[in-house]
């Protein structure tokens, strides 16, 4: 059975990508801070799927040590990690220069820091094992750089994606890329615990459940990069990417 380890995994998209990968077959190696909310992910998937193997840790990604160590610690224990899912992180955020970088940087620890960490991590054992599948979930916030709160995390989840794309541009023409796939997650509006308190009132939201499926799939399919849920958010990709900034404006 493939092992996928999934970072942050607690709650939001990180505990409904175990669900489902659970329900496809996959054995789980769950890490977060919250270490009780984990146990109850566990409960929850071995009474749907008593088969699968499922293995905690907690883990801080901004706690740069305990990063390679837990998933080496996971490697350790099941033998082998199929896939990594780099997924930990805030939504923090404001205006720059408003008073609030204390929020900006714990953001920027947290989603770039954090996600170096972990792909640092992640390749290593996929180097020495020869055969892996890195996952970054990046944002559609990636595509273009946007203003006031969002400002810091959409220029980070450029910064994660492209810690993925250097490295599936450093394996092009080796023999490891055959056997270590690369792929980027540019999820749009889905339901979880990070956005709740807007989700209401945002357009285009997805269920956590739709959101996450679609995201499942390309991961299943290893593509390179994914905009999910597709629709609408392929087709608004390139809005985003070339929109003059005057149209950008009105629409964020």
């Amino acid at each position: 059975m493939p092992t996928t380890l999934i970072t942050g995994a607690s709650s939001g998209l990180g505990a409904e990508m175990a669900r489902q990968l659970a329900a496809r077959g996959h054995d789980l190696a769950l890490c977060a801070r919250r270490t009780d909310r984990l146990e109850q992910l566990r409960e929850e998937v071995l009474a749907a799927h008593p088969g699968r193997r499922v293995e905690l840790r907690a883990l801080d990604v901004t706690d740069h040590d305990a990063v390679p160590a837990v998933v080496e610690d996971f490697r350790a224990t099941f033998g082998h990690l199929d896939r990594v899912v780099v997924n930990a992180g805030l939504g923090k955020g404001a205006a720059l220069g408003t008073g609030r970088a204390d929020v900006n940087r714990e953001t920027a620890m947290t989603n770039f820091v954090g996600a170096l960490s972990q792909v640092e991590a992640a390749m290593a054992v996929f180097r020495a094992q020869e055969a892996g599948h890195l996952v970054v979930v990046s944002s559609m916030s990636a595509m273009r750089e946007l203003p006031r709160s969002m400002t810091t995390y959409a220029a980070i989840k450029v910064g994660a994606a492209y810690l993925a794309e250097g490295v599936r541009h450093e394996l092009h023409g080796t023999p490891l890329a055959r056997t270590v796939k690369v792929t980027v997650l540019y999820p749009g509006y889905i339901a979880s615990e990070m956005n709740d308190q807007v989700a209401s009132s945002t357009p285009l939201m997805a269920s956590t459940e739709k959101g996450v499926r679609a995201m499942v799939a390309a991961i299943e399919k290893q593509v390179d990069s994914a905009c999910v849920p597709p629709l609408p958010w392929a087709p608004l990709s390139l809005v985003m990417k070339h929109a003059p900034l005057g149209v950008l404006k009105r629409l964020v």
